[in-house]
């Protein structure tokens, strides 16, 4: 058996010896090391390869030794091997008996363990000392057994060897000299044993872990920054809320990427190290869909052109409805439409806004829909989810004011860097009057109120929510289309209304009286308009909307409503019933 270490110690024309006997094939195109961990590996596949490897090479060696033996040497310490400075030291002490006969020793003492010699057992100590030098051949085999032990035991040992070097060669006269072998080798081995069972038990209690998360996972998320300057990427799945899937992200990364609050970023994350709460953001793939050295130069967005929209959304093609018809006739909406759905309660707001949404995702796919509900019901929020494909974040009537006005601007702040990267984003927004009950509640008082209880304050921020949507001149546009309440009975919703109501730049009026003879859409058609719709409407639309609203303006809105309803509905688009009006 053969230790790494002896293998390192032996020259290379040695370990090719080694192979070549062991049948490792190829041997000659192996390295050192490569060499020396193939034979490791012959040996532990089959030990007994190993003493067949051994023998021979030792073998063949001292066979050579003793026809040299006979001449006279001088008493010098040859530096080849342990066995060889014994074989001279004993050599050189005998020289006197160097002429006995040596081939018949080998031959009966290959196998020392038969009983044959037992006869010579009682032979003076001189005539033991006469036979040393001719039996030379026999070292070999007490050593191979040795060999396994580690090159300090080898040491430690020579001058044991030594002076019992007699017994050693000359099994005949110790016939116990085998097993006083094996117990000298078990009791050498058990240092390393032992140590090396330790190491294992150590790797086994310590061991590195065998795979690496590192820049597996992919995430995404919208950057939250805080006021010392690191933030989160807030997860959609807890609407943009704080949760245990937030993301962190450095300052430094913040400042190399130029990132703002609303920012979706998507990157490489790795797993919470020994002592971090969050997974730390590793790697930026994309910032708003775009590659991050294109968003470092863009344009903020309070620098950025409006203009009038001049791109109509195409509402009564793929999925569209008799409330999308009607809408897309008599108030178009463009990109970048700053519109209001003005409702008395239970007039179907919420069902037009989800028709609306469906057209526009159908119709147009390249917009990013936000559907935006706050103080809503649970049950309505659960609805939209299900039947429109968009984006929905919702903040119900349960949670308290400061959630409605985080998650509104969190919203607001998205649309805004999409907007920056020349996106075209949709917010539907259900209700602008709600949304400025719950800034009016987390406003600090200024002392100043308006009629109804509202801080003259408060609706700076809504305000600015709703004026967000404008046309970006040169690519992109944000558009909002909101809810607001009127007749509710609250002198509140009343003010806010007020104030809104000349912001927008697109209005549909819906009427209770409608909805009460159960005609849906319930929309006033004479009150509902679009600002500038000349830009969104062909020529030939707009000289044939102008008469039929010439004619529609001597009926009651019931009346107009219920006109309306059966001529949209015998036709099968906008254009058929435009082209069938003189009929």
């Amino acid at each position: 058996m053969f230790e790494i270490s002896d293998l390192k110690a032996k020259k290379l024309a040695e370990l090719h010896e080694i192979a070549r006997v062991a049948g490792i094939p190829k041997f000659k195109t192996f390295k050192k090391n490569d060499l020396i961990y193939q034979i490791l590996d012959v040996q532990a596949a089959s030990p007994s390869a190993v003493s067949t490897i051994d023998t021979p090479k030792k073998d063949t060696p001292k066979g050579e030794e003793t026809p040299s033996a006979q001449r006279p040497k001088k008493r010098t310490r040859t530096t080849k091997r342990s066995t060889g400075k014994a074989e001279d030291t004993n050599g050189g002490a005998n020289k006197a008996f160097t002429s006995t006969p040596a081939p018949s020793r080998p031959v009966t003492e290959a196998n020392p363990t038969e009983p044959k010699p037992k006869k010579e057992s009682a032979p003076v100590k001189k005539e033991v000392d006469n036979q040393a030098k001719p039996e030379a051949v026999k070292k070999p085999k007490t050593e191979s057994k040795q060999q396994p032990n580690s090159a300090n035991n080898n040491q430690q040992n020579n001058t044991k060897r030594n002076e019992n070097a007699n017994n050693a060669r000359n099994p005949n006269n110790n016939p116990n000299n085998n097993n006083q072998a094996h117990s000298h080798k078990k009791n050498n081995n058990n240092g390393p044993k032992d140590k090396d069972n330790f190491d294992k038990e150590k790797r086994n209690r310590y061991r590195e872990p065998d795979f690496e998360f590192d820049g597996i996972v992919e995430s995404e998320g919208v950057l939250d920054i805080m006021q010392d300057g690191y933030g989160f990427l807030r997860s959609s799945d807890y609407n943009y809320l704080s949760s245990p899937d937030d993301i962190y992200v450095s300052q430094s990364q913040i400042r190399l990427f130029g990132l703002k609050t609303g920012d979706t970023v998507r990157g490489t994350v790795r797993p919470p190290k020994e002592g971090e709460k969050y997974f730390p953001l590793i790697k930026v793939n994309q910032i708003n869909g775009l590659n991050p050295q294109v968003v470092r130069d863009r344009v903020s967005f309070e620098h950025l052109t409006p203009l009038f929209p001049e791109e109509k959304f195409r509402l009564a093609e793929n999925r569209s409805t008799i409330s999308t018809r009607i809408v897309d006739l008599f108030s178009p909406i463009g990109k970048g439409q700053r519109g209001m759905i003005v409702s008395q309660p239970k007039t179907g707001k919420t069902m037009l806004l989800k028709d609306i949404a469906n057209a526009i995702a159908a119709n147009h796919p390249e917009v990013y829909q936000l559907i935006l509900l706050i103080d809503e019901r649970p049950e309505e929020v659960t609805d939209m989810q299900r039947n429109v494909k968009g984006e929905v974040i919702a903040s119900t009537f349960d949670e308290p004011a400061d959630r409605h006005v985080k998650v509104a601007n969190i919203v607001l702040e998205k649309a805004k860097r999409l907007v920056e990267c020349g996106h075209d984003v949709v917010i539907l927004l259900d209700s602008i009057t709600r949304l400025a009950r719950a800034y009016n509640t987390v406003q600090p008082a200024s002392g100043k109120v308006l009629s109804g209880g509202v801080d003259a304050n408060a609706l700076h921020k809504p305000k600015r929510f709703f004026g967000a949507a404008r046309n970006i001149e040169g690519g992109g546009s944000l558009t909002i289309i909101a809810t607001a309440l009127t007749d509710t009975g609250s002198k509140m919703d009343e003010v806010i209304f007020e104030e809104f109501k000349g912001t927008g730049n697109m209005e549909l009026q819906l009427d209770r009286r409608i909805a009460n003879k159960r005609i849906f859409p319930a929309i006033d058609l004479i009150s509902s308009s679009t600002r500038r719709d000349d830009l969104l409407l062909d020529d030939n639309a707009i000289q044939r909307m102008w008469i039929l609203r010439k004619y529609l303006s001597d009926m009651n809105p019931v009346e107009a409503m219920e006109f309306m309803d059966q001529r949209i509905r015998m036709t099968k688009n906008n254009e058929e019933f435009l082209m069938t009006m003189n009929q």
